[in-house]
């Protein structure tokens, strides 16, 4: 998960993905409106697909519950 941190200091420890204030929970939101990730690279250029397929992983480690914190 070197894609993903979790910092306080940034949105109050929510994930986000690194270098960025992008929340796992945004992107995992904008998949479920039907936005693929392509499209969501588009509309948040500082974001690659991978960081997107890691946010989409680290949803579904937390979800089967392998929560890895990720500190930075």
């Amino acid at each position: 998960m070197e894609r993903i941190e979790i910092d306080p200091k940034i949105l109050g420890g929510k994930p986000v993905t690194k270098g960025t204030r992008i929340p796992v929970y945004l992107i995992v939101e904008l998949i479920a409106a039907g936005m693929s990730p392509n499209e969501i690279v588009k509309e948040y250029p500082e974001l690659t697909e991978e960081d997107v397929k890691a946010a989409v992983e680290y949803a579904a480690k937390v979800l089967k519950g392998e929560f890895i914190e990720v500190f930075a």
